[in-house]
């Protein structure tokens, strides 16, 4: 019995690895059926990386008005306050953690 099956055993085994792989192309971390998931990945994380451009953006000009050749006066003042704790008698302070 085992002699008349021999010749469908190659096949069989092939048939087996190409629904394996065929199943994981479909169902897998990265498989058609993932795309949904990846697609909201990339939509949040696109986002993210709006927002931290624009970060990063603020922070580039507020390095450049406190350079030597480019101070401004109303941020000196503003971190001077902040780091040392000051405040105008008129000011109204909130302090936030």
């Amino acid at each position: 019995m085992l002699a008349s099956l021999r010749p469908y055993l190659s096949t069989a085994f092939l048939a087996l690895l190409i629904f394996y792989f065929g199943f994981h192309a479909f169902t897998g971390d990265a498989g058609l059926l993932q795309s949904d998931k990846r697609d909201a990945t990339l939509i949040a994380k696109t986002q993210e990386l709006r927002l931290l451009a624009a970060q990063r953006h603020d922070l580039e000009v507020r390095a450049q008005l406190l350079r030597d050749e480019s101070l401004s006066a109303d941020l000196l003042e503003e971190r001077a306050r902040s780091l040392l704790g000051f405040a105008d008698p008129r000011d109204y302070v909130i302090r936030m953690k």
